[in-house]
Formats: C-alpha cells, structure tokens, sequence
C-alpha cells in the first residue's frame, strides 16, 4: 500500500487492514518454515505495512 492509500481509510478499514496483513505474515512464516516462499521480500513489505498502519491509526488519534 501506498502513504496516499492510507488517508483514504477510515479508521475500521486500517483495523481490518492490519489483521489481513497479520493473517499473510503468519503464512509467510509457515511457507518460509517449509521453504515454499514465491518472494521473500514480501515478508519485510508486509511488516512494513503494519507498522505504516498502526503509525497511521496513532497520528489519527491524536489529531
């Protein structure tokens, strides 16, 4: 996802973002166990995406 992706979500679309992107890199960790992972760097991208997410739903709630 994109910076400009995120301010169009309303604050239960990133929630429901953020479990979906946990659910992929819970499977990302069992495809890497079994060596079956496509693209290891989507591992990274996913956390990164989390971490976008949450920082994102922080600075909303301050506001």
């Amino acid at each position: 996802m994109k910076k400009q992706d995120f301010k169009k979500l309303s604050k239960d679309e990133a929630l429901k973002n953020i479990e979906k992107f946990k659910k992929d890199l819970f499977n990302f960790r069992f495809q890497k166990i079994n060596s079956q992972v496509s693209n290891p760097a989507q591992i990274s991208e996913t956390k990164k995406n989390i971490a976008r997410l949450k920082t994102y739903l922080k600075r909303k709630s301050n506001a």
